[in-house]
């Protein structure tokens, strides 16, 4: 992937562009996320300013990440009250612990629909420094993400994120509010902590168990968790479970799973 098309935005030169002229739904956006909070909001790819004008009063600790040149010029130019809080880079490689000094921040953005599922990804290893979050992405993903256990739509991220944050699918936004018109609906959603703080299991086996069911989602999970364990060796109260496809699966069941696999895999070492 290029280079410029994994940045804070999608840049004008870099992409057959699709811009968002509806004022109306940039004005939306800036609403989905707390205010009166004095925790800091970081906005991804803020381009050309077009949700970042709403932003602005809401938010009097806004800051940007942007990595087109061009459009951080631009910032500079008309919205120069953010000139000290313009970060020029690529919010993928940015290290967000030390991006406010370790403090909490909130995180929104109308987000590349190239590269969404990593920033989420990222969002999870900082999930301790980012209590809500929300934009927009194209419409299958944000459904994907807000989608419940049982939906064909649910899958590995789902999981992931919904471990730790609650998700709301709150609006679509049809293609005539860009300019070119693309080929795809838009949805906006947001995301906020919830209550959990340990996960009750370990977590690189959870994370494991997750992407190798769903990586194998046609079969069944006795079927898909071969590759870590051997079936037989899991308990008869792990039946329920095992007999279901990952995408029947909530979080707590897939919590449930990997403590069974774990007990499993300690029964093994221990032979």
């Amino acid at each position: 992937m290029d280079r410029q098309e994994r940045g804070g935005v999608r840049p004008k030169k870099a992409l057959g562009q699709h811009f968002l002229h509806d004022l109306s739904v940039a004005s939306r956006i800036a609403d989905i996320l707390p205010t009166g909070s004095e925790l800091p909001l970081l906005e991804v790819g803020p381009g050309m300013g077009v949700l970042t004008q709403y932003l602005l009063p809401k938010y009097p600790e806004l800051y940007v990440v942007e990595l087109d040149s061009e459009s951080v010029e631009y910032l500079r130019e008309h919205m120069p009250e953010l000139e000290d809080r313009i970060i020029e880079g690529d919010f993928l490689e940015l290290d967000l612990e030390k991006l406010f000094s370790g403090q909490p921040f909130m995180l929104i953005g109308n987000f590349p629909y190239n590269i969404s599922s990593q920033i989420f990804f990222k969002m999870l290893d900082y999930r301790h420094l980012i209590p809500a979050a929300g934009g927009m992405l194209q419409r299958e993903v944000a459904q994907r993400l807000a989608s419940p256990a049982g939906n064909k739509s649910y899958g590995i991220l789902s999981v992931l994120l919904q471990t730790w944050y609650d998700i709301s699918y709150l609006f679509t936004v049809g293609e005539g509010a860009f300019n070119p018109p693309p080929k795809v609906k838009s949805g906006v959603i947001r995301l906020e902590r919830n209550q959990r703080v340990t996960l009750g299991c370990d977590e690189q086996l959870y994370k494991r168990v997750i992407k190798t069911t769903f990586n194998q989602r046609r079969k069944t999970i006795r079927n898909s968790l071969r590759s870590i364990v051997d079936r037989e060796s899991l308990p008869n109260e792990a039946e329920g479970l095992l007999s279901k496809r990952p995408e029947q699966l909530s979080v707590e069941d897939f919590i449930t799973l990997t403590n069974y696999v774990a007990s499993a895999l300690n029964r093994g070492e221990e032979k």
